[in-house]
């Protein structure tokens, strides 16, 4: 994969991860700030960062599974890999504003 095919797929990633939306809150995963870092490299390999909204919530086991089976459908990625970190912790000023917007933060 070439640099503009590497940034299309980024961008097909991004927006699988905008379908993707936290069960206790009616916002996507990826505007919620909980997206830290998405990664693709040449082979088609891609390596996602990500948090939770705390480490007690109810979905930790599924939510990075359900990323993972979701950006693997992708025709160019090959292997995806979720790192699941609470360093930095989510606080809610990691959100868009759009997601701050449509929960009343703004």
């Amino acid at each position: 994969m070439n640099d503009a095919e590497m940034q299309k797929t980024g961008d097909d990633i991004v927006d699988v991860l905008r379908s993707i939306f936290d069960p206790e809150i009616p916002v996507d995963i990826y505007e919620l700030g909980l997206i830290y870092d998405v990664q693709v490299s040449s082979e088609g390999d891609v390596k996602i960062l990500m948090t939770l909204t705390s480490p007690n919530c109810p979905v930790a086991e599924s939510l990075p599974e359900e990323v993972k089976q979701k950006v693997g459908t992708i025709t160019e990625v090959k292997d995806v890999e979720v790192e699941i970190t609470f360093d930095p912790p989510w606080t809610k000023e990691m959100m868009s504003e759009e997601a701050m917007l449509e929960l009343g933060f703004l």
